[in-house]
């Protein structure tokens, strides 16, 4: 198994949960954080005028940075941006699906979803924010190892990169069906874990903190299960008409992300204040979360191991293991997956 997962769901309830989705969102920038806008990091384009449709969720990234800075108004003064939160990758898909979307954050197995049958929707992976190590781990109540977990219950958010992990650790743990697992999103897993519904669960920050402060215990990590071969990755996908109608704003949007990137690797105590406040915890909260991930410049992406190649053969990977659990109808060729990659927003940033 390679690869990686973030839930998916496709259809006609779709429309609906993006309608409760966006009915939040937030226009052009900062939320209600009251930090204030930052400067352009290099020289504003007044030119572009794309309307954009952008969608978050709340993991600790440069998407973040970006959002609480304002950086894309600062950069872009006459592009009008709308940004909407999400809960899952899921639902992220849904708005897709309905045509609700341009550019927005989620696992790399709802992104491989998303470009495989029965979908195929006309989207394609545009960055990397994120290959996430321990970042996504599975704590337990009691400590344990895995072998500890035989006939528990287990919750994570079905068809998430998470899902993937702990499907994959318990692979190759021989605990294939032998674990009780329980379908909960983020948000709702705390309640759960108090209410003594589940033993266990393998799902990220800030999530993931709340339930060792409450005494949980780690057991393993994504991390582990990248280093046996199943990586996982939040990254950003694009409808392609308007990739190819909007080329200037994607390719600043992109400059954006990489300037975000080297700010969380550079200076991580200033970007914290900026994810911190969009998250809605201390920056010295947000700290040790970014430790759990790595964020990989514009140069990184664009060259050959991630979007500018080895990259799609991870989502032929990731598609293989959606097949396995009935997540998609087939696998897609490589050629396949490789033309669900443009690599040219990420090229155009890193010069």
């Amino acid at each position: 198994m390679t690869t990686t997962v973030r839930k998916v769901v496709a259809t006609a309830a779709a429309l609906s949960a993006v309608l409760a989705v966006t009915a939040g969102c937030v226009e052009s920038g900062r939320a209600d954080t009251g930090q204030g806008a930052a400067s352009c990091p290099f020289a504003a384009d007044p030119s572009v005028t794309s309307t954009v449709r952008l969608g978050f969720q709340a993991i600790p990234n440069g998407d973040l940075l970006v959002k609480d800075r304002n950086l894309l108004q600062a950069c872009l003064p006459n592009a009008k941006i709308t940004w909407s939160q999400f809960a899952s990758g899921a639902d992220m898909v849904q708005a897709f699906g309905a045509g609700s979307l341009d550019i927005g954050t989620l696992g790399s197995s709802p992104a491989t979803k998303a470009l495989s049958s029965p979908l195929n929707l006309p989207v394609q992976v545009v960055w990397i924010h994120d290959v996430i190590g321990a970042s996504e781990s599975l704590v337990a109540k009691q400590k344990s190892d895995l072998a500890g977990l035989r006939g528990k219950r287990v919750a994570t958010p079905f068809g998430s990169t998470s899902h993937y992990s702990l499907l994959a650790a318990l692979d190759k743990a021989g605990l294939t069906g032998q674990v009780e697992l329980i379908n909960l999103q983020p948000e709702a897993i705390p309640g759960a874990w108090q209410g003594d519904q589940i033993d266990a669960a393998w799902v990220w920050d800030p999530t993931l903190s709340k339930l060792t402060a409450a005494g949980g215990t780690v057991i393993t990590s994504s991390a582990e299960t990248a280093a046996a071969g199943a990586p996982t990755f939040d990254v950003a996908i694009a409808d392609k008409k308007f990739l190819a109608d909007n080329a200037a704003f994607a390719i600043a949007w992109a400059k954006l992300q990489s300037y975000a990137v080297e700010q969380i690797n550079t200076a991580k105590e200033e970007a914290a204040v900026s994810i911190g406040a969009q998250l809605g915890i201390a920056p010295d909260k947000v700290t040790p979360q970014l430790a759990g991930y790595r964020y990989l410049t514009a140069a990184e992406q664009a060259g050959p191991r991630y979007l500018g190649g080895g990259f799609a053969a991870d989502l032929a990977g990731t598609a293989g293991f959606l097949l396995s659990q009935g997540g998609i109808a087939a696998v897609g060729s490589e050629q396949q997956y490789r033309d669900g990659i443009a690599v040219a927003p990420a090229a155009g940033a890193a010069g």
